[in-house]
């Protein structure tokens, strides 16, 4: 070939200005990334299990003669002085309920009969009379009956006295209610010395003398016992006719001039509060409420002089 260069000379300057132009463009564009290469896991041999260790041989050591074995100590206890505890505060206990205004008790009509106008018959069931009063002495027992003896056709009735230990009571009897015995005998005009209030029209008061009612009539039961009487309370606390039962065992007799008088405390507003006293209807017997108790004084704590002497006895009986 003539003039110029030779063939590989040119390749040579033709690849020399590819890698100009190659190198150019880097410049121009910036560093390329490098190439994503997909990583390869590689497996992981696993760990050998550690080797036991072996047991330490045992060392052959010289037979020493045994030692004496020392006395223990005895533990030495100081009693300590203890300070005795606060007291306990006792929470004051709840105030009582209020007592109740009145009490009543029922008796049933087939427990206790009238006494006033009672048939009185001997015990062959013949009538000789009606029982009008009886009497009672200050501690409240029966002493006398009263009984009108009937004459003929209501001429030569008279009122005799006989004591009261003469009569027998039947309240459910559907005659007379009263037995005379055959032998009693009247007392007559020969009294006792015992001071005796005659019931039926005796005023009852209270214990400043206020009047609570009148007695119109006395219930007696089957042992001849009176349990309740029957008070005319009219005009005492209202203008209507009432009449109440009140409580044989809340009488209370005293003397005054020479004379017995039946004492009942009830006041207005109980006497209002009580049933009325009905023919027809069970008894309902009304009492004063009792006294309400004293109120029961807190426990007191216990003493600490005998508690810390308690605990020194304690420490003695260790110390040993």
């Amino acid at each position: 070939m003539t003039g110029g260069f030779s063939r590989p000379a040119w390749r040579v300057l033709i690849l020399a200005v590819a890698l100009f132009a190659l190198s150019g463009c880097s410049l121009l564009w910036g560093p390329q990334q490098a190439p994503i290469v997909d990583a390869t896991i590689m497996p992981v041999e696993p760990a050998s299990a550690p080797v036991a260790a072996s047991a330490p041989e045992p060392v052959e050591t010289e037979a020493n003669e045994p030692e004496q074995p020392k006395k223990p100590k005895k533990p030495v206890v100081k009693p300590h002085k203890v300070e005795p505890a606060p007291p306990v505060a006792t929470p004051a206990p709840p105030p009582p309920p209020p007592p109740p205004l009145i009490v009543l008790r029922t008796i049933e009509r087939k427990e206790a009969h009238a006494l006033l106008d009672s048939e009185v018959q001997k015990p062959d069931g013949k009538v000789v009379g009606r029982a009008v009063d009886m009497t009672a002495d200050a501690l409240g027992k029966p002493r006398e009956m009263v009984v009108n003896l009937q004459g003929f056709l209501g001429v030569g009735d008279r009122k005799v006295n006989f004591p009261w230990g003469a009569f027998r009571f039947t309240p459910t009897a559907k005659s007379a209610p009263i037995t005379l015995n055959a032998a009693a005998v009247p007392t007559g005009a020969a009294k006792s010395n015992v001071v005796q209030l005659p019931l039926i029209d005796a005023t009852v008061e209270r214990a400043n003398g206020a009047k609570v009612g009148r007695v119109i009539d006395v219930l007696i039961d089957g042992n001849a016992q009176p349990q309740a009487v029957v008070l005319d309370v009219n005009g005492m606390v209202s203008t209507e006719r009432r009449t109440i039962a009140a409580n044989w065992s809340a009488l209370h007799f005293v003397t005054r001039d020479k004379e017995l008088r039946p004492l009942l405390d009830l006041s207005d507003a109980q006497i209002n509060a009580t049933p009325p006293y009905a023919n027809d209807k069970p008894i309902r017997a009304v009492s004063p409420p009792p006294p309400a108790p004293a109120p029961t004084p807190a426990p007191a704590a216990a003493s600490a002089p005998a508690a810390s002497t308690a605990v020194a006895v304690s420490n003695a009986r260790a110390a040993r």
